[in-house]
């Protein structure tokens, strides 16, 4: 069956990020703890189905509580899913989402593009350098030599880690079509920021830091535990 072969070419995906991508995770994951140690605020900003990462980690049953999906409609699919692919190869977009979210040096900016090649993504890790905010991309190294680029996400982030995922994206083919199915960006992306966050975290608690980590509102006490740690960032994250 189909979906067999598609597990595997998955599984494939997330045994090459773990087999040549653990140190940069580890390094990342650096960045994270100091962040949580700091009392600082983890940022994920994606366009398109990039930002299906940030809401992966945000607000989230065994997440942690720190983080900031930066959600803009016009960059977003329902709001005008064609309209926010032209919008995201457009310059000086990035500065005006940029300045809505306050970030601070405290802060850490995660930047979502597997292609890395559009406008957006590339400009607002180019304005967080400019700001000083640690910033790290996930990108795929497979577009590294595409030449239509003006600039490459990788090139103008602090650090960046390679989601494994193949030109163009989907890995299946279909009998009968030339154009291949079965995306997995999705995948690969989740994975390596949930474990640099895991990473994180086990860091910042190894140092005794109070890690500040959601438990699920349909659990006992939980919705009750939760209250303590939205009145704490309510005022800081803007989508609280």
């Amino acid at each position: 069956m189909i979906f067999e072969k598609y597990y595997s070419e998955v599984v494939d995906v997330l045994d090459k990020i773990k087999n040549t991508q653990s140190r940069k995770i580890a390094d990342a994951a650096e960045q994270v703890a100091k962040t949580i140690e700091n009392d600082g605020i983890i940022y994920i900003f994606g366009c398109g189905h990039s930002h299906l990462i940030g809401l992966d980690c945000f607000y989230r049953a065994g997440g942690l509580a720190n983080v900031c999906a930066m959600l803009d409609t016009d960059l977003m699919l329902h709001n005008g899913a064609a309209k926010s692919s032209k919008i995201e190869k457009m310059s000086g977009i990035a500065e005006s989402i940029f300045e809505r979210y306050c970030l601070t040096k405290n802060d850490t900016l995660f930047i979502i593009s597997t292609s890395g090649k559009n406008a957006v993504p590339c400009e607002m890790a180019q304005i967080a350098r400019q700001n000083g905010i640690p910033n790290i991309s996930v990108v795929s190294g497979a577009y590294f030599t595409d030449k239509t680029a003006n600039a490459k996400l990788y090139e103008c982030s602090d650090m960046y880690i390679d989601n494994c995922v193949p030109h163009g994206d989907a890995v299946m083919d279909i009998e009968g079509s030339s154009v291949k199915f079965g995306s997995v960006s999705t995948a690969a992306s989740s994975f390596i920021l949930q474990s640099v966050l895991l990473e994180g975290a086990q860091k910042a608690a190894e140092k005794g830091v109070e890690v500040p980590i959601y438990k699920s509102g349909n659990v006992d006490g939980g919705a009750e535990y939760n209250k303590k740690l939205i009145k704490e960032y309510l005022p800081r994250i803007k989508h609280l």
